[in-house]
């Protein structure tokens, strides 16, 4: 269905691929990069700009806000073939089920955002990682190789926007598969098993970027983790450092050698203790950078200077707060701005308790501040 935007795309004489790379890369630009990171899936359902104009998803909506263009793409970096999603169980307000990652995941019937209550794992011992290692990670099955023409249609050399290759996971996708509590189990009853996991995922990652690399010019690269809360990261800093620092490295020398120098990786929580650990394996990004776990922006450019870039980093919390919250806010940005290097937009999904006309003045303030003068 055809998009209307709501609003005129900002003014600007580069393309949204020069502006992009110039801004990461502390060059002058005509204006800052203008885009955000989506909204939980009561938004499409309780904005009634969305609802009037049937903004049903984030592509949908990044063109119905008219916001520089983005693209990311990859392969199957993890499981595959995946797990059938199937109902287990239904009960009076929830719903069990056996998710794509193989886990037993209880879920609102009722389908509204929230973290599922995991119940249960496929994998949680030695033999049945051995079992799902078999039939699910291999680089051979014909379903994990890409159509490159296809891709190279779609994203063709001339772009005018800044596209990403997808680096994947090296431990998040394993918490995912062995939950919070049986990773933090297995790391210590089978040390073995979680290395071998990461050290497959590792490969599932090399073997797309070998698909991906030599056929396309990429502006960045784009992972997730997903393995920090505000406490910090639910793995301990040592077996960070021994066991996912030498696969990030594997992976960067590969981004190196395709001329890839901007790397993201997307991670929610205090990132802080181990930042320095993926600063030196080659990461120099953080995505979308969520205040209230961590700290404001500024205080990371403090402490690492110029080798660190944020994209990300408006405090959701202050989006909900209304106009004279998120104008406070905002109005600590500008010297991020324009030391470059630095993408402001929502920490996360912008969330449902912000109103809609309070986001639309966000946005009028954003381009008011960071717009072209």
């Amino acid at each position: 269905m055809p998009i209307t935007p709501i609003r005129p795309k900002w003014a600007g004489v580069l393309t949204d691929r020069q502006r992009f790379n110039r801004q990461m890369h502390y060059q002058p630009v005509d204006r800052c990069f203008n885009m955000e990171f989506g909204y939980w899936d009561e938004n499409y359902k309780l904005w009634p700009m969305f609802v009037e104009n049937g903004i049903t998803n984030e592509a949908e909506a990044n063109r119905f806000f008219n916001f520089d263009r983005i693209e990311v793409i990859g392969g199957y970096t993890w499981l595959y073939p995946r797990f059938d999603e199937v109902v287990v169980e239904v009960r009076q307000t929830t719903k069990v089920i056996l998710n794509e990652d193989g886990l037993l995941a209880e879920i609102p019937k009722d389908g509204h955002d929230t973290i599922p209550h995991y119940i249960g794992a496929t994998v949680r011992t030695p033999m049945d990682w051995r079992k799902v290692k078999a039939e699910r990670f291999q680089t051979s099955n014909p379903g994990r190789k890409l159509d490159i023409a296809a891709l190279k249609q779609q994203h063709p050399a001339e772009r005018d926007y800044p596209l990403g290759v997808n680096s994947g996971s090296m431990i998040g996708k394993v918490r995912d598969m062995l939950t919070f509590e049986g990773l933090a189990y297995a790391i210590y009853d089978y040390p073995e098993m979680v290395e071998d996991m990461v050290e497959t995922s590792c490969q599932m990652v090399e073997d797309t970027l070998d698909q991906l690399l030599p056929y396309f010019a990429f502006d960045f690269a784009a992972g997730w983790e997903d393995i920090c809360y505000k406490g910090g990261p639910i793995v301990s800093v040592k077996f960070f450092e021994k066991v996912i620092v030498p696969r990030y490295q594997r992976i960067h020398r590969k981004l190196q050698e395709a001329g890839i120098d901007f790397w993201y990786i997307d991670c929610d929580g205090d990132v802080r203790p181990i930042l320095p650990a993926m600063m030196a394996s080659g990461i120099n990004c953080l995505f979308p950078f969520e205040v209230n776990g961590c700290a404001h922006p500024a205080e990371l450019f403090k402490q690492f200077g110029k080798e660190l870039r944020i994209m990300g980093g408006v405090d959701k919390i202050q989006l909900g707060k209304g106009p004279v919250a998120i104008k406070t806010y905002l109005d600590t940005l500008p010297p991020l701005v324009e030391r470059g290097g630095y993408i402001p937009f929502c920490d996360h999904r912008c969330p449902p308790n912000v109103l809609p006309e309070d986001y639309l003045y966000y946005l009028d303030l954003k381009e008011a501040m960071f717009g072209m003068k």
